[in-house]
């Protein structure tokens, strides 16, 4: 992948890529969701590129970054953006996650306010019920039995909705093979990361504008529990996105960059 720099997180690297305006423009930072790479960003950047400097990255255990034995916690991951920011030197940014990422939003307004202006919080729980934890620990078991290929089908069918898959074999081929190329020490370093959410009782802290984005086909991360983020968090707002399931941005573009634009206020 052209343009990726490798940031050096002691003991394991991380691929960042740099695109957009010039230096002096607000910097915007992408993450991606578990299973996926900064590639799931790629329908946005022409339209992010003409407002933001952005910095994408792949997750640790992700795309082209390395993976540490795990279990990975949410502080790691927080810790890897504020690593990856001082590196560049950005004192302030925006920031958009997705599922994994979104989480790892939440958790970078809740402990470093200081170092963001808004962030969109995309297709994300804030809490672990036990459901939830056992359909992690269900998808693991499956994993050490068969590898990630086991819960490939499954994962598409959470991650789009069925014309989209339908309508798009070519991309839906290109999200599969991403998926099935991260690593499996990364996937479930960061699923077990996952197994600790815990930041729906600190939402009411939380000083940093955000704006909750779902889709509202999405089973892993419904929109009413969205909703009741939103809800618990002050000055926030939430947009639903139709016709689309855990990946709105992909599922349906058109109508996730229209809720995203004036809250990014995109040119």
């Amino acid at each position: 992948m052209s343009g990726v720099t490798m940031i050096d997180r002691g003991g394991f690297r991380l691929a960042t890529r740099v695109t957009g305006q010039a230096e002096g423009a607000p910097w915007l930072v992408l993450s991606n969701s578990l299973g996926a790479s900064m590639m799931m960003w790629d329908g946005q950047l022409e339209k992010l590129n003409r407002t933001y400097r952005v910095l994408s990255y792949d997750t640790r255990g992700h795309g082209a970054s390395d993976a540490p034995p795990g279990p990975y916690s949410f502080p790691d991951l927080v810790g890897d953006v504020i690593a990856i920011m001082d590196h560049c030197k950005i004192a302030k940014a925006t920031f958009m996650g997705l599922s994994l990422g979104g989480m790892t939003g939440m958790g970078l307004a809740l402990s470093h306010p200081d170092r963001f202006d808004r962030i969109v919080v995309c297709d994300a729980r804030a809490d672990n019920p036990e459901p939830f934890v056992k359909s992690w620990d269900d998808r693991m078991a499956a994993i050490d039995a068969g590898g990630l290929k086991a819960i490939l089908n499954g994962t598409m069918e959470r991650w789009f909705v069925e014309p989209w898959r339908k309508a798009n074999p070519e991309r839906l081929k290109a999200f599969e093979d991403a998926f099935l190329k991260t690593s499996v020490t990364g996937y479930k370093g960061c699923a077990e990361a996952l197994k600790t959410l815990n930041y729906l009782k600190d939402l009411g802290a939380v000083k940093v504008p955000i704006l909750y984005v779902g889709g509202e086909q999405d089973m892993g991360a419904p929109i009413a529990a969205m909703g009741a983020m939103s809800a618990a968090t002050p000055g926030s707002a939430l947009a639903g996105i139709p016709d689309a399931a855990h990946l709105p941005n992909v599922d349906n573009p058109a109508a996730f960059d229209r809720a995203i634009a004036p809250f990014l206020r995109l040119s």
